[in-house]
């Protein structure tokens, strides 16, 4: 059986969390350290003999959705094992200021539907002004 949290928020500390939109925005401005460890698995059975055909994932958490400029973190993984449940994590410091948001992209170039599963976690913690 899978275990579910006992309820959404459980570990959420301070303002900056918006659940539903998945965006940490900071309350003042300043150095933040994210990290985000995501389990991701594929939404559909794989055929037989069928790996991650060399892969790629890249996981970014990005300042205001602007992945491709150089307010963001970044990693990238080959997909080479066969199995069906994979982690990836993304950990790094960036300066936001005041009212800005961060949040967590992922790049599938894996041909295959994905599914970030449960327990996975994103994370800012303020280091300094």
């Amino acid at each position: 059986s899978l275990s579910q949290p006992e309820r959404e928020g459980m570990f959420h500390r301070g303002p900056g969390l918006n659940l539903t939109s998945g965006q940490y925005t900071a309350p003042i401005a300043g150095y933040y350290a994210f990290t985000t460890t995501l389990h991701i698995a594929r939404k559909e059975p794989r055929r037989k003999g069928q790996g991650w055909r060399q892969s790629r994932l890249r996981v970014l958490i990005c300042v205001q959705s602007r992945c491709q400029h150089n307010s963001h973190l970044e990693t990238v993984s080959r997909l080479e094992s066969s199995s069906d449940l994979f982690t990836i994590s993304v950990t790094g410091t960036l300066y936001l200021q005041a009212g800005q948001y961060a949040s967590v992209f992922v790049d599938n170039t894996a041909g295959s539907p994905l599914l970030v599963r449960s327990g996975s976690d994103f994370s800012a913690v303020l280091l300094g002004v």
